[in-house]
């Protein structure tokens, strides 16, 4: 049977008040573009009246902070058969969308934005993920529901796992005074959409091939930025979770150094492998030294006992480095929406880091 949202005015005693036909039913669609949070996922809207490639308009699409892309589709006063089969047709449309149509679709109806920083606006500084349009899911707006829809998408979602969902808006009047009730009619049932077949087009940002993140941490004194700079490096360790993705920069990488909390520090090319911090050399002024009898300013666990030979990789790595540029911690660059990951190296695609960081340090190129 169709959902209905109760309301009741409390006084004296409760007095439950009558839906009636909703003024705004020609509106919602705005109300929607003003305040997404009205549908209970915060959402960066992409665009609205979004053209398709066979000619047909979404009401709204949207993306919310993990990348997955949502289609909001306005019932008005379409019959179930034909919202659904509309819904489902602009589903099969979005389900190939890459990472870079997804920005177009952005750019298209937002010229003068620029979608990383509307995303990191939008979810309180979050960077763009590398997936975008990983999984997707299907909304339907309605301002009531007969069975029909109702057993339809009971049907699809329960039995399909397919991610469609409406959300049912009532509308009331008392004494001068306008409201909005919402419910879903199914509670939890967005899911991934499984692939039905055919090749998608990639959903991860593209890379350049020579571009890497690099997290060098400053926790508890095992290292030192001013060592980092002086003697050009770049390290991580303590165990193999931390130092796997260090050790496999390649030389020639490009790589943009932040530290955790503070922001960029240094951009640079990688000039060699990784090697533990016991068993290192480098060249200074000339000269091969021993990383092990430099003039260092943290400890990098070299005065720690070493692992067993059949226990866990505890050393420090390091990697060294030819910089282009670095600053002092107190001048890291940072501003919202720019790159950061747990991992101690990764590829790094954020355009926005990119260009931000190259022009910040007075890079000839991004």
């Amino acid at each position: 049977m169709p959902l209905e949202i109760g309301l009741w005015r409390v006084t004296d005693r409760a007095r439950q008040l009558s839906p009636s036909r909703m003024p705004y039913e020609s509106r919602l669609e705005q109300l929607i573009l003003d305040d997404p949070a009205i549908l209970e996922t915060e959402l960066l809207i992409l665009g609205h009246q979004v053209l398709t490639s066979y000619g047909k308009f979404i009401d709204i699409v949207g993306i919310d902070v993990e990348g997955s892309v949502h289609i909001i589709e306005l019932k008005r006063d379409r019959t179930p058969r034909e919202v659904v089969a509309q819904a489902l047709d602009y589903a099969s449309w979005v389900q190939h969308l890459s990472n870079d149509d997804v920005r177009e679709i952005f750019q298209k109806h937002n010229p003068d934005g620029d979608f990383d920083v509307a995303f990191a606006d939008r979810f309180g500084g979050t960077p763009t993920p590398d997936d975008l349009n990983e999984a997707h899911f299907i909304t339907i707006v309605a301002g009531d529901l007969d069975d029909s829809t109702e057993r339809i998408v009971q049907y699809l979602s329960g039995s399909y796992s397919v991610p469609i969902n409406v959300m049912l808006f009532r509308y009331f009047a008392d004494e001068g005074n306008s409201y909005l009730a919402r419910t879903w009619l199914i509670e939890g049932a967005h899911q991934d959409l499984q692939s039905a077949g055919g090749k998608r087009a990639s959903t991860k940002a593209p890379w350049n091939g020579r571009d890497y993140y690099v997290a060098f941490g400053l926790e508890n004194n095992t290292r030192s930025w001013l060592d980092a700079r002086t003697y050009g490096f770049v390290s991580a360790g303590g165990g193999e979770w931390y130092s796997r993705s260090l050790r496999k920069l390649p030389i020639g990488a490009r790589v943009f150094v932040c530290i955790p909390g503070s922001g960029y520090v240094g951009v640079g090319t990688v000039s060699g492998t990784a090697s533990a911090a016991r068993q290192a050399t480098f060249n200074v002024n000339g000269v091969e030294k021993r990383f092990v009898d430099l003039d260092l300013h943290a400890d990098y666990g070299l005065h720690s006992l070493e692992a067993e030979p059949d226990g866990p990789d505890l050393n420090e790595y390091v990697v060294p480095v030819s910089w282009d540029k670095t600053i002092d911690v107190s001048e890291a660059f940072w501003r919202k929406g720019l790159f950061a990951n747990q991992n101690s190296a990764c590829k790094l695609r954020h355009e926005l880091t990119i260009s931000e960081v190259a022009k910040a340090f007075q890079l000839d190129s991004a």
